[in-house]
């Protein structure tokens, strides 16, 4: 199937250059533009896009704010949002998250790494441009918690606690996923690093986000580094 996208963003000159890259796949179509939060926020709503591709600066309402209302916790048919942007300030990474954003890429990224973030977005899955993934997961702290699940969910564990208060413990497997999905890795690297086929990671992958009650593989990141999961070997 084709996925449908929308794009906002103030510049013209970046929408004709994102809807270049993207129309050049042939699993993409853009079909909506839009040069304010406000406009991409209607539009989004409705077109019901499979991806809407946001920058952060935007008139009217900004990026952030946009992701809340298109993909928020409160939001009863959430959208897939991928943020993409010329700001790397762990701030907005953080806002974007928190609102319910499933990827988060910086402008001056490859066109290949642009088409992978709308197909993973697309797939339910997530992808953060990889020259902030490490630095911005490593210094997640206590106070900077990203809510996992549904609205009022918090974090299941903490590294003292082990596992206790998730919904079902993680097998060591799980949690070598996890490690390594923190570190930002692709399915395809899982399956090569952990010798098994892509079929089983996306398994384990399954079994990781019931028992975090993770909306998406960012939160499951958050959550190991949040929970000093990444540091215990």
């Amino acid at each position: 199937m084709t996925i449908r996208v929308l794009i906002a963003d103030d510049q013209e000159m970046i929408r004709s250059a994102f809807r270049m890259i993207l129309d050049s796949q042939p699993d993409i179509q853009v079909i909506a533009e839009a040069a304010d939060g406000g406009a991409a926020v209607d539009r989004a709503r409705a077109l019901r896009p499979d991806v809407c591709l946001l920058d952060i600066r935007m008139p009217v309402l900004d990026g952030l704010e946009a992701t809340r209302l298109l993909a928020g916790a409160d939001v009863r048919d959430p959208l897939h949002v991928l943020i993409a942007t010329t700001f790397d300030l762990d701030e907005y990474v953080y806002r974007a998250l928190r609102n319910g954003a499933c990827g988060f890429l910086l402008k001056d990224g490859s066109p290949v790494l642009l088409a992978e973030a709308v197909r993973a977005a697309a797939a339910g899955n997530s992808l953060i441009s990889p020259s902030i993934t490490v630095r911005l997961l490593q210094h997640m702290n206590p106070p900077a918690r990203i809510t996992t699940g549904q609205a009022g969910h918090a974090p299941a564990a903490s590294a003292s606690a082990g596992q206790d208060g998730l919904i079902e413990p993680l097998t060591e497997r799980e949690l070598d996923v996890v490690r390594l999905v923190a570190r930002g890795r692709t399915n395809e690297e899982l399956a090569a690093e952990l010798y098994v086929t892509l079929s089983t990671v996306k398994t384990h992958l399954a079994k990781v986000q019931r028992k975090l009650a993770a909306r998406n593989r960012v939160e499951i990141a958050a959550w190991a580094w949040e929970n000093g999961v990444c540091t215990s070997r």
